[in-house]
Formats: structure tokens, sequence, C-alpha cells
């Protein structure tokens, strides 16, 4: 387990809160190897991190997928062993970006246990602004919440930034997603789709092209991702060394 700038903190019952399981899952997951033993501490407490939360995190999706147990841990021994929780973040919204949108209706209680923390009306306000949640109206107290935003509107709600500031990033991310989707469709539809329907009309082929377009998605959305984080980087990097 890569070591963060972090020293693992959570107890199992506050990782498995966090992660919307129960504890017996997390002891399981460490028998099976799944997820990494934990810091020992004083009084032989274990404690966990970032890494373990990341890690369940993306065996909750490989199930959601509706991968077998099996099939999981034979997916996480292909991982590189020193992935940090950035990295198993991004590994997880790979995986989650070909799944059906699913949202899920929540309580108050069940949806602060997933949080890890109490929740005030300001934070519920500002998970709905990051369009994390909504209230599920007409049931009062309920919220329809989106799992794969969940844990990253949590972590925004304690970051030392200006409320404004993370909506106008959040803008400018989805104009610019919004625009490179438009612009990599128009170009398959252009120069793949539309070429291979005039040379082929059988309805085989064409169903047979429209599934190419699926499978494509993946491939296409982690080049974005590497594109975009190899980017940043140089960006962040140009900036700091001018000043």
């Amino acid at each position: 387990m890569a070591t963060g700038a972090e020293e693992p903190t959570l107890t199992v019952d506050e990782l498995a809160a966090r992660a919307g399981v129960t504890v017996r899952t997390v002891r399981f997951y460490s028998t099976r190897g799944l997820l990494p033993p934990p810091v020992i501490g004083p009084r032989r407490v274990g404690h966990y991190g970032h890494d373990h939360l990341s890690r369940l995190a993306l065996i909750e999706e490989l199930q959601h997928q509706g991968m077998t147990l099996a099939a999981i841990e034979r997916y996480l021994e292909q991982l590189p062993p020193d992935l940090s929780a950035h990295d198993l973040a991004i590994h997880r919204a790979l995986v989650a970006s070909w799944a059906p949108d699913s949202a899920e209706d929540a309580t108050r209680a069940e949806l602060e246990r997933r949080a890890g923390r109490a929740l005030t009306e300001q934070d519920i306000a500002r998970l709905a602004a990051m369009g994390v949640l909504e209230r599920a109206e007409p049931v009062a107290g309920c919220y329809r919440v989106d799992p794969g935003l969940l844990r990253l509107g949590v972590e925004l709600l304690g970051v030392p930034i200006a409320h404004e500031t993370i909506l106008a990033a959040r803008t400018v991310l989805l104009e610019h997603s919004r625009s490179a989707a438009q612009e990599l469709t128009r170009l398959f539809r252009d120069e793949v789709w539309g070429p291979y329907r005039e040379r082929e009309s059988d309805p085989e082929h064409v169903a047979t092209m429209k599934s190419l377009s699926a499978h494509m998605q993946p491939m296409v959305i982690q080049a974005l991702v590497t594109a975009f984080q190899r980017s940043l980087k140089e960006e962040l990097r140009a900036a700091f060394t001018a000043e």
C-alpha cells in the first residue's frame, strides 16, 4: 500500500461507516486479501486510511458491474501493489464510467452514515448544488443520491476553497467535457459511422457498428482522463514555476 501524506486514522468502525459497508464485510475482505492490513497503533488498535477507503469503493464498483468475488480478487491482483488512494480513485472512476447511471434513495441517517459525518443543512445545500444529491419530494428527509459522487462531494466539503470556486470549477469541467464529447461524437459519426453505413446496408452490420461505438466508450474515457492528468500536471508545474 502506498504511503500517503496522511497517516491512517480511521478505526474499522469508522472505515465501514465511510464506505457504507459493515465491519464484518471489511474484515471478510481483509481475510481474502482484498484489503491491505491496517496499521497497528497503541493498544493494538488497527487504523485504516484513504487507501483502504478507495479500495473499498473500487470493490463496490466492481460488484455493481456484476463481477463475482473471485473475479474481483483476480482483478485486484493485476493492479500494481503501490497504487495510492488517488490512483485507486481514478481507477474506480474509469470502471464506473461505462456503468449505467443510477441514483439511490437514502434517508438523512443513511446519508450521514455513508458520509461518515454529521451533515448540516448548509452541507446538504452544497452537496445539492454540486449535483451529488437532491431532495426526494414529496418524502421529507429523503434524498436521491448519486453514490459515485457522494464520497467526492463530502471530501470537497472539507476543502478550504470557497463554494463558488468549486461550482465554477464544476461548470468548467462540464462545459469542456460536453464540448469534447460533441467533437468526438461528430468525428465518429462522420469518419467511421457515415462511411460504414454507406458501404454496408445490412442491419446486422449496423448493429455491429453500434456495438463497436459502445465498446469504444471505456477506451475513449481512459484516453481523456490520461490526457487531462498530463495536461493538468504540466499547467500546474508551469504556473507554480513561473511564480
